[in-house]
C-alpha cells in the first residue's frame, strides 16, 4: 500500500507511541505498507519532513507547502514563499516529490479567505515554474479551490481527503486532478464520499491516512497510522465494486506516476 498523505512531522507520535515516529514507522512498513509521502504544513514542518523521508530512502518522501489555516497566518509573505521556492528548487536532494498541502480551508470563522486565496495562487505559480505535482487541502471551498486549479491547468493536482460529491470528483477529473480517499470513506455517515470514490476513473484514485487524523473505521476517533489504511482499502474497495488487490495494485501504480517516483522492487 502507497500512503501518499501522512504528517509523521506530527509531535503526536513521539508523544503517545511508545518509541516515538521511528517505532511506528517500523511497525507500518512491516505491515503491508510500502511507500509513504510525508506532507508538511508550513515551512518548519515541511523541513522536517524532509529530513525524516531521507532517513527511509525509496520508502518515504516529502512534500512542502503552507496549509491555508497555516498561510493565512504568515508575517513574513515574501520571506516564506521565498524559502518555500528554495525547498522545491532543491527538492531531488531534499527528498521532495510534490508541493503541498496547499488550498483552502473555509470551516472556520476566523479564516481570513482573500489571503489564503492569494497563497494558494502563489504556492501554484511555484509549483508550475518547477514542473512539481501539488497536494490540495479543500474543505468547504469546492468552487474556489477549481477555480485555482483552472488557473493552472499546466500543474498536475490532487484532491486530498477527497470530501466532495461525485459531480465534482466528475469535474476535477475532467481538470486533470487525482482524486484520494482517506478513511472517511469507510464512516457510517459518509455515503456521499463513497459514491464519489466509485465514478472516479482507476488511473486517477490515489488512497491516504492523512495521518494522525481520520482513523478508518473501526478506529475512527483514535490516532491514525499508515497501518490501518487497510481499513481505508477495504471500504474504498467496496464502494467501487473492486477487491483490495485490484485497488491496492491501482492506487500505488498512479502514486508512483503521479510522484514521478520510479518503481522500487520490493
Amino acid at each position: 500500500m502507497f500512503d501518499t498523505h501522512a504528517h509523521y512531522n506530527n509531535d503526536r507520535y513521539d508523544a503517545e507511541y511508545e518509541g516515538g515516529v521511528s517505532a511506528m514507522l517500523d511497525y507500518v512498513y512491516a505491515n503491508g505498507v510500502t511507500h509513504i509521502v510525508n506532507v508538511g504544513w508550513d515551512i518548519e514542518s515541511s523541513k522536517l519532513a524532509s529530513r525524516q523521508a531521507l532517513e527511509y530512502p525509496g520508502r518515504m518522501f516529502a512534500a512542502a507547502g503552507m496549509h491555508p489555516s497555516d498561510a493565512q497566518k504568515v508575517h513574513r509573505f515574501d520571506a516564506s514563499l521565498a524559502e518555500l521556492d528554495e525547498l522545491i528548487s532543491n527538492r531531488r536532494e531534499l527528498g521532495i516529490v510534490a508541493l503541498g498541502e496547499i488550498g483552502l480551508d473555509y470551516h472556520y470563522d476566523d479564516t481570513d479567505r482573500i489571503k489564503q486565496r492569494v497563497m494558494f495562487d502563489k504556492q501554484m505559480a511555484i509549483a508550475k515554474k518547477h514542473g512539481v505535482p501539488v497536494i490540495i487541502h479543500d474543505r468547504d471551498a469546492h468552487a474556489d479551490s477549481l477555480a485555482m486549479i483552472r488557473k493552472y491547468p499546466e500543474v498536475t493536482c490532487v484532491l486530498h481527503s477527497f470530501s466532495g460529491s461525485a459531480e465534482m470528483a466528475k469535474e476535477a477529473v475532467a481538470l486533470g486532478c487525482y482524486i484520494s480517499f482517506s478513511g472517511t470513506v469507510s464512516f457510517k455517515n459518509a455515503p456521499k464520499v463513497r459514491a464519489a470514490a466509485a465514478v472516479v476513473p482507476k488511473d486517477r484514485l490515489l488512497m491516504e491516512t492523512d495521518c494522525p487524523y481520520l482513523a478508518p473505521h473501526p478506529h475512527r476517533g483514535e490516532m491514525n497510522h499508515s497501518g490501518l489504511m487497510r481499513f481505508t482499502l477495504e471500504a474504498l474497495a467496496a464502494a467501487r465494486g473492486e477487491t483490495p488487490e485490484e485497488t491496492e495494485r491501482i492506487t500505488t501504480e498512479n502514486a508512483l506516476r503521479f510522484f514521478g517516483i520510479e518503481e522500487i522492487k520490493r
